[in-house]
């Protein structure tokens, strides 16, 4: 089952989408890879979808991919005595580490870390933002503020600090749990929350070793900081708008979506930008045109993967979201101009045989006019240098290895298969053509260029490139 589309499409499974079923014509929409979000839902109702996703996998005969998205520390206000309270602006606001229920005075903030952090003139954001305080006087348990924006707040209301970098690690003890049980369950891709400098990654990679991937979601100001130093440590890059559009202005947050996908596109790391990319069908059959403009905005970029969050995992139309989404990332990459401006972001090959031969094997490709890329992959390093390049002609990964297949499902442009080991060049140039006709990517007089590495299954090596002409059989190539 072979996408339209490069741009992939990342679907949160929800309430919404809780049956294999469902999961199962989310896939047929155009969804590639699930998420799995670990701030909701438990860890038998996770391991049940997991398992669903894998049968449905098993049904289609095509590599689905799967990430954990844990949940990072989760900064929030305590309880009130009533409820609730309203702010008003120019009020005085005290935060303590009192667990005693708050008032119209004074609030529980139970997060030393938080109180370390303060200094006078801080900013703390509530609610998403919609409260605004200014630290006027604070101390290791507590912080006397003035209301600078006033409004509603109630119980265990988010708390944000922008350009406050705090000493906490992204991985509370509920995370240490949630990966562990992600990795044993076997999901290959792992999205680590509340990233804030190359340390946190370090960290997590201790934990993880080679059993996942690690994606790193940008929410933090801190983290742009350090942003070409975090991708450089990270597997891929999650764009979470939403926390950034908090701490951030909002008007700073486009700009800084650009940065991160070139950043990540000059890396060859997947990029996912994520966040109310289609909101407003949670609750609507359509989205708005700005919300269709935010999508094709990403897909202009040469983003890898978009990613639905409440409209596939809680909305009345999951379905209609992904297939929605396709349609816009189909529209955008039959537009005329859309090479135009993926080709303006010029990635400069290191100089190394693996990036020299890859670069040469997109030229190669779009010269002589072939049907498809192919690569022979073990770790999959070789299949995203392909994709780095943004080649005009489909990538066909093949893999011994089914965990490479999945951990490919992200990457720009790429169709992966897990096929067997080979021990001599000339079966792996056969499997190539079987494959991409059977696939439907070409037919016989068709061209396909091959790159891989030799001697086969040393990962990291790319150092052939072969163009091969399919006869008339279909089966076999005439070199």
């Amino acid at each position: 089952m072979r996408r339209r589309t490069r741009t992939k499409i990342v679907a949160t499974l929800g309430p919404s989408s809780s049956s294999e079923d469902q999961i199962a014509r989310l896939f047929e929409a155009g969804a590639d890879v699930f998420r799995l979000n670990f701030s909701h839902g438990t860890h038998d109702e996770h391991a049940e979808r997991f398992h669903m996703i894998r049968r449905v996998e098993q049904k289609y005969g095509r590599p689905i991919g799967i990430f954990a998205d844990l949940q990072g520390p989760k900064l929030r206000l305590g309880t009130f005595a009533e409820g609730g309270i309203r702010l008003r602006a120019e009020d005085r606001f005290r935060l303590d580490l009192s667990d005693q229920p708050g008032g119209i005075e004074r609030a529980p903030l139970l997060h030393p870390e938080i109180f370390a952090a303060l200094r006078p003139g801080t900013d703390l954001l509530l609610d998403d933002g919609k409260v605004r305080l200014e630290v006027v006087e604070c101390g290791s348990d507590f912080a006397d503020t003035r209301v600078v924006v006033g409004g509603a707040l109630s119980d265990h209301k988010g708390v944000n600090l922008p350009n406050v970098l705090l000493g906490v690690s992204p991985l509370t003890e509920k995370d240490r749990r949630d990966l562990d049980f992600a990795l044993h369950l076997g999901i290959g891709l792992v999205a680590l929350s509340f990233v804030q400098r190359p340390e946190d990654l370090v960290e997590a990679r201790e934990l993880v070793g080679d059993r996942a991937k690690l994606i790193a979601k940008l929410e933090k100001p801190s983290a742009i900081e350090h942003l070409y130093e975090i991708v450089d440590l990270s597997d891929g890059i999650m764009v979470a708008r939403g926390d950034l559009g908090v701490e951030m202005p909002p008007e700073d947050v486009p700009v800084l979506q650009k940065r991160i996908v070139r950043a990540c596109r000059y890396a060859g790391k997947p990029v996912i930008v994520a966040t109310q990319m289609l909101d407003s069908m949670i609750r609507s059959p359509t989205p708005t045109r700005a919300e269709a403009s935010d999508v094709a905005t990403a897909v202009y970029d040469g983003a890898d993967a978009v990613m639905l969050s409440g409209e596939t995992a809680a909305g009345d139309y999951p379905v209609e979201a992904v297939k929605m989404m396709e349609d816009i990332i189909e529209s955008v990459e039959r537009d005329e101009q859309y090479r135009t401006i993926l080709d303006a972001v010029l990635v400069t090959p290191e100089a190394t045989n693996s990036d020299a031969i890859t670069a040469a094997t997109r030229r190669v490709a779009e010269t002589i006019s072939a049907a498809v890329i192919v690569t022979f992959t073990t770790s999959g390093s070789t299949t995203m240098r392909a994709s780095r390049e943004r080649p005009s002609v489909p990538v066909l990964a093949l893999t011994p290895h089914r965990r490479t297949a999945r951990d490919l499902t992200v990457a720009w442009g790429v169709h992966s298969l897990q096929v067997g080991d080979f021990h001599h060049f000339d079966d792996m140039i056969a499997e190539a053509v079987r494959r991409a006709a059977e696939v439907g990517l070409v037919k016989a007089g068709d061209s396909l260029v091959l790159t891989a590495g030799l001697p086969l299954g040393v990962p990291g090596m790319t150092n052939v490139l072969r163009i091969v002409v399919v006869d008339d059989s279909g089966t076999r190539p005439a070199l």
